[in-house]
């Protein structure tokens, strides 16, 4: 997949557990572990909404694209 979900990468900067953020948001663990590991078809923008308002951090932090191809 050429989008890369860095929720992980966020989350340890904020010290937060995967946990509190799905209760903060509103949304089940399961469902939240899913997107943290790149499975999730799409993503609700409410959803990515609460995300970054939890975080404090903006789309851009927690999603990357990537073309598959690498600089040298």
């Amino acid at each position: 997949m050429a989008i890369i979900v860095n929720l992980d990468v966020m989350l340890a900067r904020r010290k937060m557990s995967s946990g509190e953020l799905a209760s903060r948001v509103g949304i089940t663990q399961a469902n939240l572990s899913i997107l943290k590991t790149g499975k999730a078809k799409a993503v609700r923008f409410s959803t990515l909404d609460a995300i970054c308002r939890e975080l404090r951090c903006q789309p851009g932090d927690i999603l990357e694209y990537s073309d598959g191809t690498q600089e040298d």
